[in-house]
């Protein structure tokens, strides 16, 4: 009876979820419905909790989305504070989750493995902005022309449509904070207090 009532809760949160989701991407439910092929009335249904989620339905939007699955079905309660680390891996680097708001500026705490040799630079480019922090190690960036090594406590921030590439200066493991965001989306940082202008100076 209690896992009944749990998977009763967990489908039951998926519509508001999806809901969420498609707002904070700004997509509407026709661009939705041309995207996936799932009607708009269906949609609509699934969004609203009178049509119950299933597997041919959450795929098309998990990889119009682009998020995993489980981020549409598995996660917390709303108002449960505790993210789960997941970590995910990826051009043999981890990247482990640090937030699970859809869409804005998403943080992850990026790992490098140690290699007998530095890997090349390999860049990429892709829309977005990007913002990270070394932890430990000794950070390789690449981005355009430049070619820079950040020791630990050295941050930067770039827009990801020039080639950038991250990997180890010396072989060694990296470890670094990353704040993700997508296109014109930026991390605000206030590196100290405002200082008063020459007007409010005066007397």
């Amino acid at each position: 009876m209690g896992g009944e009532s749990e998977d009763e809760e967990v489908l039951g949160a998926v519509g508001p979820r999806l809901r969420a989701l498609r707002r904070d991407r700004g997509i509407t439910l026709a661009d939705l419905a041309a995207t996936t092929g799932v009607s708009e009335s269906t949609l609509s249904r699934l969004e609203s909790g009178l049509r119950r989620p299933s597997l041919e339905l959450l795929l098309p939007l998990a990889r119009t989305y682009d998020v995993p699955l489980d981020d549409l079905v598995g996660a917390p309660r709303t108002g449960d504070p505790r993210i789960h680390l997941k970590p995910i891996r990826r051009f043999g680097m981890t990247f482990v989750p640090l937030s699970r708001r859809p869409g804005g500026v998403h943080a992850f705490k990026m790992i490098i493995p140690a290699r007998p040799e530095p890997l090349e630079p390999s860049p990429q480019t892709h829309e977005g902005f990007e913002w990270l922090y070394v932890l430990n190690g000794r950070l390789r960036l690449v981005t355009g022309e430049r070619d820079l090594t950040l020791p630990p406590g050295e941050a930067a921030e770039f827009d990801t449509s020039l080639p950038h590439w991250l990997g180890s200066a010396d072989g060694g493991a990296v470890e670094l904070l990353v704040l993700f965001g997508l296109q014109g989306v930026r991390a605000h940082i206030r590196t100290g207090p405002v200082r008063p202008s020459r007007a409010e100076n005066q007397p």
